[in-house]
């Protein structure tokens, strides 16, 4: 049995077994150490000063079949459906038919209503604008929002009246989502119906409200701001008629651009005086 008394005579097992049987719970060195002036030590991981963004896993989703129908055709396919579709149609009334049951335009599915036209049929003045609205996709009727209110001002200030001097309709039957700007492929399946509808409507003059419809109809890719206020004639394949054709601002432009309301004024006021020469 060893004798704990005489530590001279302990080994180093020994000794550290004394110390441990005492209550020693730590390792001291040989020379002092000042604790106060040590700083004192993270065991944790060092985290790094510039933060990391934690990319949360996204769910992908199922690819799944589309089903086939209409709605899913290709621009191409959409607009030669609608090229033959719309031909069929002999009068005003079955095209407008055609158009609300056609199905070859995506924006058919999003909007509320279809928006064929208003006004007189057999009015000598056709106008055509851009797209329906919020108000236009609600009641179904084109230009019955605060453009609709707008445009019957001005048509007033030149002695016009919409319900009965005017027949109005636009590109696009039915609503962009957030009124965005339509997308080539769906003025493309709109435009034989736009063709066909002036072909039966085969009015004297045109209003071109704002830069879709224009460039739409006159096959162009210049600006409203560079073709507003000038003729332009258009020649429909069923007749050898050339019916002149005046650009100007949309009513929603206007409203925005106030300090254009002079220009539209002289554009619609152009349109008076041609009106007057079949007279």
């Amino acid at each position: 049995m060893v004798n704990y008394t005489d530590r001279s005579k302990l080994n180093s097992a020994q000794a550290l077994k004394w110390l441990v049987d005492m209550g020693a719970d730590e390792i001291t060195s040989d020379t002092p150490i000042n604790r106060f002036v040590i700083q004192p030590q993270n065991n944790n991981p060092k985290i790094k000063d510039t933060a990391t963004r934690i990319v949360q896993p996204v769910d992908e989703p199922v690819s799944r079949p589309a089903p086939v129908g209409k709605n899913q055709m290709a621009p191409a396919e959409g607009a030669h459906d609608a090229a033959s579709v719309a031909a069929a149609a002999k009068d005003i009334k079955k095209l407008r038919a055609a158009v609300e049951q056609f199905e070859g335009c995506a924006l058919k599915f999003t909007a509320t209503t279809t928006v064929f036209s208003d006004g007189n049929p057999n009015a000598d003045l056709m106008i055509v604008g851009e797209a329906p609205g919020v108000e236009e996709d609600k009641r179904g009727r084109p230009f019955v929002g605060a453009s609709g209110v707008l445009l019957d001002k001005i048509l007033h200030s030149i002695d016009l009246d919409r319900s009965k001097d005017c027949y109005i309709t636009n590109v696009l039957f039915w609503r962009p989502p957030g009124n965005r700007s339509p997308t080539n492929s769906e003025i493309a399946a709109c435009l034989p119906f736009v063709w066909r509808h002036i072909e039966l409507k085969n009015p004297k003059v045109i209003i071109l409200l704002g830069g879709t419809a224009s460039k739409t109809i006159l096959n162009t890719q210049e600006g409203i701001m560079r073709l507003r206020g000038k003729w332009s004639n258009i020649q429909l394949a069923n007749t050898k008629r050339e019916i002149p054709c005046m650009p100007t601002f949309h009513p929603s432009f206007l409203l925005r651009q106030p300090n254009q309301k002079r220009e539209a004024w002289r554009d619609f006021r152009a349109v008076k005086t041609k009106l007057l020469e079949y007279y």
